[in-house]
């Protein structure tokens, strides 16, 4: 199937069109602004598409659309400059993960990409916090500050964002809570310090015939608990259904992607599903999106939640915690992270 003049993509790799109730559009003002009944209704629906594809798209979510496309206008200017000016703040250079990964830097399915990594650039940012902050004379492994371009206003547009999604995060794990069961605010206890991570990506045009050997995201779960998502009209999302077929997820005008990560599945013991998705880029041209990572503190025990375990049943995975789930993941898919932790 041809997508562009000089772009062929495997059989395997075109999607099917997603129907309504596979990917479902949820509003969110009603559980913003609605009433306990109201919540409930909406924290239903939501639970309803984390136990079926763990993908859902959410509108009226409070975020405003100037924010978001300043957040898009800048990590085009940051993504612009020369690769030597954008290695001045290179990952490799954080002692807690932050900063700019070059095209290929990051392989999420090294299984099938043998020989280079995925197909973007993309940028870490934290939680800023200073030298002086407790965790971080504790030696926290993805505590610290950031690693910040210079360019003028580009920290405060992101800064924003990035304080607009952790309450839209804190919003959505409300109704995770309500959804299986807990009280609305039962996970606040473990979001004192969470780890949040914003993380603007830009996708270069792949052309020729492109196969999973390299994408511009390879298959793969997400790591943490949950993502929300801010994609551009370009497309190539792709989300992988129960009955195994892929298809595709548009964007929609005014909404954001969520779905479940590794880390909420295991919380949840598998009530909630951390699905495959993946990125191809067959339009032709340049591709954005702006992934926001939301997990708890570092310490946060994750083990089976009291609601996700029928009687006679046992854990489906061991006990561990946010920090340890993430580092592990990480170790996966970032070789310069790997070689600094060690065996």
């Amino acid at each position: 199937m041809a997508m562009a003049d000089t772009t062929q993509l495997d059989p395997g790799l075109i999607p099917q069109q997603v129907l309504p109730d596979q990917i479902p559009v949820i509003d969110l003002a009603p559980f913003r602004h609605g009433t306990l009944a109201e919540k409930a209704q909406v924290a239903a629906k939501i639970g309803a598409a984390c136990r079926n594809t763990g993908f859902f798209y959410i509108v009226n979510h409070g975020v405003p659309p100037e924010l978001v496309a300043d957040v898009y206008a800048q990590a085009k200017r940051f993504f612009a400059l020369p690769p030597a000016q954008k290695a001045q703040i290179a990952i490799e250079k954080s002692p807690c993960h932050r900063g700019w990964f070059q095209v290929g830097g990051e392989n999420l399915d090294p299984r099938k990409q043998t020989q280079n990594g995925d197909l973007k650039e993309g940028i870490k940012i934290g939680n800023d916090l200073p030298p002086t902050h407790p965790l971080v004379l504790a030696n926290t492994p993805l505590h610290g500050p950031n690693q910040w371009p210079d360019l003028p206003g580009w920290r405060a547009v992101m800064q924003n964002y990035f304080s607009a999604m952790e309450s839209l995060g804190r919003e959505l794990l409300h109704s995770f809570a309500l959804a299986l069961g807990l009280t609305e605010t039962y996970f606040d206890r473990w979001l004192s310090t969470p780890m949040t991570t914003l993380g603007p990506l830009h996708y270069p045009p792949q052309r020729g015939h492109i196969t999973e050997a390299q994408l511009g995201a390879g298959a793969h779960t997400d790591f943490g608990c949950l993502t929300i998502l801010a994609q551009d009209d370009t497309g190539g999302l792709q989300v992988r259904g129960k009955s195994g077929a892929w298809l595709a997820a548009p964007p929609i005008p005014g909404s954001f992607v969520v779905n479940i990560g590794d880390m909420m599945e295991r919380w949840t013991n598998g009530v909630f599903a951390s699905t495959l998705h993946r990125v191809v880029n067959a339009s032709g041209r340049e591709r954005y999106s702006i992934p926001f990572f939301f997990d708890p503190d570092f310490a946060t025990p994750v083990e089976c939640l009291p609601t996700c375990l029928a009687p006679g049943e046992t854990p489906k995975y061991p006990p561990t915690t946010a920090g340890r789930h993430l580092l592990d993941k990480i170790n996966e898919s970032f070789a310069y992270h790997q070689e600094k932790q060690g065996p």
